[in-house]
Order: structure tokens, then sequence, then C-alpha cells
């Protein structure tokens, strides 16, 4: 051995053998890489980045913003390859994903701005990368607990900058979106810029909370704190989603409990009725769906979107199979974006509903993709919950529930944190009730993922 630390043969003289170096340094990293503590912390930095992205840009720009993704992204494949004896080819992403995420990108080539519409695509590739990577470095419990830790933070942060805007000061903070309206109890924003989107945060914070909760993962007055910081500032938000998403999951929170508790004999049986009933509630809830709307005071909010919906259904007639190109959130300056605004006098960014979105830009066949992605990642992770005795397997199925509501009034499951969420679902999903288990194609199980617990 050199006095480098380096691992050297006899092959100093003429003739001899040859001389092959292993970098000491090299191997230090890739045993860093490949360890838990750097894994907990991988998945810790990428959650504060997804979840603190307005605030990123808001800071320190957008070029820091894209700067901290790729710098992650670079991470994340130095991760899998340390762990690349630990993996297999075939489990690491689920074809439905990739199937998107092919079509998404052969829509570049049909785009009204090929170059804007690639590197949208590189952003929503570099996304799924690092939701990919967790899924297979931490178990549920560990991403659970490292999603509970930045969230607890973020909308402690939004309380206090919230306060300090709309108390102290009494100010709004326009560089961060914060406009001050505690005081008058809300509409409250946060860090996240929107009203909208502090509801969707704090909505999936209350289900990690819960999940924390049941599973002892934090103290109990630690847990009762979060769950009503998450439940306060869902309230304060004021978003006319909110109550629609906190009714839906609590609901299949309940009905999933049921099925839980039912015997195994049983199982079966109460997944079709309970599949029939929620078939029957769908479709009134869609017919008296003018009668809730007026319940909730969202006429007009419900008339803007309405009216949205409808311009971005013409614009997507006009290619109806493979859509304008991917683009996530809107770039107002291309088409057909920039007529859809123009015609309504309003400056949006998303088409406020994930299913129009995509098929506006990627067509039918972008919508069949994307409804095949989420669901089977919500059937796959359902039946898997029903079935173990844990109930942290319940975050994903609940999870998967929340972005299909959501996606019904924002676009957030197709960019950023919720992208992520949705990514790590259908991989977590995937390493349970995929194909792959089923033929015992799919390799041994990565590192991170906990034992398969029998079925209860």
């Amino acid at each position: 051995m050199g006095a480098d630390g380096d691992v050297t043969t006899d092959a100093g003289q003429p003739g001899g053998p040859r001389r092959s170096r292993v970098p000491g340094g090299v191997a230090a990293l890739g045993r860093l890489a490949a360890s838990a503590d750097f894994a907990r912390a991988f998945t810790l930095t990428v959650f504060a980045a997804l979840v603190g992205t307005h605030l990123i840009g808001a800071v320190a720009g957008i070029v820091t913003l894209r700067t901290v993704l790729a710098g992650l992204c670079a991470v994340a494949i130095g991760v899998l390859v340390a762990r690349r004896d630990e993996l297999s080819l075939v489990r690491l992403v689920p074809l439905t994903l990739l199937a998107f995420v092919t079509w998404a990108f052969a829509s570049v080539f049909w785009s009204t701005d090929p170059a804007s519409s690639f590197w949208r695509w590189t952003a929503m590739t570099a996304v799924a990368l690092l939701a990919v990577t967790i899924g297979h470095v931490r178990d549920t419990l560990q991403t659970v607990r490292a999603l509970g830790d930045v969230l607890r933070a973020a909308l402690g942060l939004s309380l206090v900058l919230e306060i300090l805007s709309g108390i102290i000061f009494d100010i709004p903070f326009r560089f961060l979106g914060i406009r001050g309206d505690i005081a008058a109890f809300g509409p409250i924003q946060g860090i996240f810029g929107t009203r909208n989107m502090l509801g969707f945060v704090a909505v999936v914070a209350l289900i990690t909370f819960a999940v924390e909760m049941r599973t002892h993962s934090v103290r109990p007055g630690v847990a009762v704190c979060s769950l009503s910081l998450a439940a306060g500032l869902a309230l304060l938000s004021a978003s006319p989603t909110v109550l629609v998403l906190l009714v839906v999951v609590g609901a299949a929170t309940a009905v999933l409990t049921l099925v839980r508790r039912a015997p195994a004999a049983r199982r079966t049986g109460v997944q079709w009725v309970v599949a029939a009933v929620v078939a029957v509630a769908s479709l009134v809830l869609y017919l008296q769906r003018t009668r809730i709307i007026d319940l909730l005071g969202a006429r007009d909010d419900l008339a803007m979107r309405s009216n949205l919906w409808a311009v971005a259904r013409y614009f997507a007639a006009r290619q109806p199979v493979q859509g304008w190109g991917w683009f996530g959130s809107w770039d107002v300056t291309d088409q057909p974006f920039a007529s859809i605004n123009q015609l309504l006098s309003q400056r949006h960014t998303t088409a406020l509903n994930a299913y129009v979105d995509v098929h506006l830009q990627l067509g039918w066949v972008g919508v069949l993709l994307f409804c095949t992605l989420g669901g089977l990642a919500l059937v796959r992770s359902w039946l898997d919950a029903a079935q173990r005795r844990s109930v942290v397997y319940a975050w994903t199925p609940l999870m998967v529930v929340a972005l299909a509501v959501t996606s019904g009034f924002e676009s957030v499951a197709l960019y950023g944190l919720g992208w992520m969420l949705l990514v790590l679902c259908a991989v977590r999903a995937g390493q349970s009730r995929g194909w792959r288990e089923r033929l015992g194609t799919g390799g041994a199980p990565s590192t991170g993922t906990i034992e398969t617990l029998p079925p209860g």
C-alpha cells in the first residue's frame, strides 16, 4: 500500500506485472454514497428543495434553484451507481412511468417551441430521477419520517412569516407572495406562493403526520402539535379545494380502515362492495355538483375555472391525439397558452386541472398514460395496505388519492413536489405489487426497503 492509501501491485521494475491502482478516495466516496446516513441526508435535502421551490426561487433566483436540482440529480446518479449491486435494472422504474415520460419526450418534436419543451421535459425527468432514487434507498417509514420533518419546518416557517407580515410589521412580503392577511383569518399563502398550494401541502402534511403518530415515529406531543399546525394552516389558506380534499381523504381513510379490519376470507368481497359504493357516490356527487358548489361558496372560482377549461379543451380538440407538446407549467409566451390567456384576458400558468393540462399538452394518449400511471399506483398500493399489518403502508394509497383529487382543481401533480410524490408512490407500489414480483425476475429488494410483513 502506498503512502497515500492507494492499493498497488509490485510493478515497478521493467518486465514486472502491470501496476493497478484503486484510489482510496473514490472507494471512500462510494462507501459514503451507499451508506444509510447519506441516504437519509439526501432524502431530507431533496424534500426540502422541492417543498421550498417557491421560497428558493423568490430569495435566491431561478438559476440557483436549477443549480440545486442539477446537483441533487448528480448525487442521485452517484448513489444509484454506488448501490448498483443491490438494484435490479428491471425493477428500477415502473413501466407506466417510463411510458409517460417517453411520450412526453416524443412530444418535443411536434411542440410549438421544441427548445423550451425539451428543457421542461428535462426538469420533469430530473424530479422523477430524484423520486426513483428515494424510492430505492429508503423504505416507506423512513420516507414518511423525512417528509414529516421537512413539512414541519416548512409549515412552521410559513406561520412565522405570516405572523411577521400580518401582525408584527403589518406589511405584505411581496417577494414571497405573502399578502399578510392572517389577522383577518386568511387567506394566507405561506412560503408556497398561493393559498391553493399551501392547502395542498397542509393536507399532505396531515396524512404524513397522522401516519407518524399511528406508527409512534415521533413523540405524542410532537405529533399533536404537528397535526394542529397543519390543520390550522389548511383552514387559514381558505382554499376552496381543501374542504373537498379533506372530505375525500377522510372517507378513503375510513374505508381503508374498514377493509384492513375485515377477515382475510371476506376481504375481496368487501373490496368489491367498496368499489361499487365509490362508483355510485361519484355519480351522485357529479349530478349534484352545482348544489355542492353553492354550499361551498365557490361559484365564482368555479366559473373562472370552467371558462379556462372550456378554452383549453377547444385548443386540445385541434390536436386531440398528440397534443401541443410537453411544457408542464405553461410558458405564457408560447402557443397555445398565449392565445388562451389572451381570450380570457387573464394570466394563467396552468389549466388548473392536471387532466385538462395533460390533454392539452399530450393529447388523449397522454391522458391514458397519466391515468394508468396513477391508477395502477392507487390499486397496487391500496391492495398492499389492505393486507399489511403496519399502518405505514396506508401512506401511499392515501397520498395517491390526495393527488388524484387535487388534480381536478390544480395541476400540481405534473411538476415539482406533486410530481415527485406521484412518482415516489408509483415506485413504492410497484415494488410490492408489480408484475416483476409475480414473475420472480425482480432480483433482491434494494437496500433501505423494509422486510415484507405477512398478510394480516
